[in-house]
């Protein structure tokens, strides 16, 4: 993996070198001898190597030097110069050379790239956790979607059962209800009919003689409870007929009887009193 990045860099540099040097050599040849020119273009890639090899020393130490990365980048930027410079004064083949005169900065700008690989990279231990890591968020995230999708098909199952089932009530309920709205339209037929009136009537009870009661039909629809207020309790007995009462029941059988079964007696006669006023009346006899 280290090499994906740093053969891009070596490369790119070492032709830079070779081209800054070739272009020294050929450019001042004509007003220097040549060995000076050779120095000038041997400086220049000499000096943008040591600053690179002092880069690459501080970077695998971890650390990072502001003045060393400019001294370099101005050797860079001296070497593109004096490439623009050459294709600008050519008189021959001036675009190819100025094709190339991007190269130094290239390679700066790819060993900038590996640097901040370098500083970015992890082990293969590393990276297998991270993968770990991000499979089992992803199988996470698929199980949590389909038990998502799960219950939303069964919300929707359930709803339609129970929609389902609303409808097959609401049919009987209509059903039942055309049913006996049928049924009392006879009933009322046979009620406001003459002849069949008279028929039922016929075999009804006479409550007062020579008056023939009227069959009225049965309740159907909503009706009302009963309140306690609706009922007319019994009037309460006075403790004179109390007493009577009593001593009736009292003397009933001879001897006389006891008073829990004179009280068994007096309840089912019907007759109401308070246990306290029963009590009362019996001593008042006894």
């Amino acid at each position: 993996m280290r090499a994906k990045t740093v053969l891009p860099a070596v490369a790119m540099t070492a032709v830079s070198m070779v081209l800054t040097l070739a272009v020294v050599v050929m450019w001042l040849g004509t007003a220097v001898p040549w060995p000076v020119a050779l120095v000038v273009g041997l400086g220049i890639d000499g000096g943008w190597l040591a600053t690179l090899a002092y880069e690459r020393r501080l970077a695998a130490q971890g650390d990072h030097n502001r003045a060393v990365t400019a001294v370099g980048w101005s050797f860079g930027i001296l070497a593109a110069g004096v490439l623009i410079a050459h294709a600008l004064t050519a008189e021959h083949s001036a675009g190819a050379w100025l094709a190339v005169a991007w190269l130094p900065i290239a390679a700066k700008a790819l060993w900038l790239v590996h640097a901040m690989w370098e500083r970015t990279a992890l082990t293969p231990l590393a990276l297998d956790a991270i993968r770990g890591i991000q499979q089992e968020a992803r199988d996470e995230a698929a199980v949590a979607r389909a038990r998502l999708r799960a219950e939303a098909a069964t919300e929707e199952t359930r709803l339609t059962a129970v929609t389902e089932a609303g409808a097959r009530v609401a049919r009987v309920q209509a059903k039942t209800a055309q049913t006996l709205s049928g049924a009392w339209s006879t009933l009322e037929t046979a009620r406001a009919g003459e002849e069949t009136g008279r028929a039922l009537t016929s075999v009804t009870a006479r409550v007062t003689p020579g008056v023939t009661p009227r069959w009225e039909l049965p309740v159907w629809g909503p009706s009302e409870p009963l309140t306690a207020r609706s009922l007319e309790s019994a009037p309460a007995l006075t403790d004179e007929a109390l007493d009577v009462i009593v001593d009736e029941i009292r003397h009933s059988e001879t001897p006389a009887l006891s008073y829990r079964e004179m009280a068994a007696r007096f309840r089912a006669a019907g007759h109401s009193a308070s246990e306290v006023r029963l009590r009362a009346a019996w001593k008042r006899v006894a």
